[in-house]
């Protein structure tokens, strides 16, 4: 419940979600330097015009991002880099936020098996109206949500993609249980876009906010696609590094 010294935010977007937005935008444009110490609570609530509970939540809020730490006694300090998330041949979510220290959780949200578009159908080779899975999925590092991707694959290649995907939690062990041991990009388009209220959900943000999208189709050692993605990443999270 608000408090009531708390006015109520715009567009529906919790007060202590904006601030913290708003705090970040600041990070990543430069105005506070990693390791720089934060204004005090007393300074961020007059500022803000909200009492000192709203600056703690939001303060907590941008911890759980990983973009500030809290010193005890001392105040807050800003702490964070960018993920550094490569974009080779071999993307595998979970070997490049694993080989950065953090721990890499891939989780089903929503699922449903459908007639492939035209796009959809191109992109996989197989006929238009073709059963297809798709695959709803949140990818976090350290629990912080660092993309939201759907992603297609054959109703007929595999089946049961999505109760085997819930058991294993990883794509690439998903594709090796239906047969499919290696896979490599054979196409990459990346583009820029702004968070619905369903992304902005998912991804932890308010609506409006940047995201980068990668849009990828995968190929096993045949040539013959068998995963198509787009993932939509919290631009403020992550640095992608195209690989040649």
């Amino acid at each position: 419940m608000r408090s009531a010294e708390e006015p109520a935010a715009p567009l529906g977007i919790t007060l202590w979600r904006r601030i913290a937005d708003e705090v970040e935008q600041g990070i990543v444009g430069g105005d506070y330097a990693s390791g720089e110490r934060l204004p005090g609570e007393v300074d961020m609530a007059r500022r803000f015009g909200v009492n000192r509970h709203t600056v703690r939540r939001a303060l907590a809020e941008l911890s759980e991002r990983g973009l500030v730490r809290a010193a005890r006694g001392s105040g807050t300090y800003v702490g964070t880099t960018r993920l550094a998330y490569p974009i080779s041949a071999r993307t595998r979510f979970s070997e490049i936020v694993g080989g950065a220290g953090h721990a890499p959780e891939g989780r089903l949200i929503a699922h449903r098996r459908e007639a492939a578009s035209g796009e959809i159908a191109q992109r996989l080779d197989i006929a238009e109206g073709d059963a297809v899975i798709c695959l709803e999925i949140l990818r976090s590092a350290d629990r912080v949500p660092i993309s939201s991707v759907t992603s297609y694959v054959s109703a007929a290649l595999m089946p049961e993609a999505a109760r085997i995907f819930t058991k294993l939690r990883s794509m690439t062990k998903t594709l090796a249980h239906f047969g499919i041991d290696d896979y490599r990009r054979r196409q990459t388009s990346i583009k820029a876009a702004l968070a619905d209220s369903i992304q902005a959900e998912r991804l932890g943000l308010s609506p409006g906010r940047p995201l980068l999208v990668v849009e990828s189709i995968n190929v096993d050692r045949s040539g013959r696609p068998v995963l198509t993605s787009q993932a939509r990443f919290a631009a403020d999270r992550v640095e992608l590094l195209v690989e040649h």
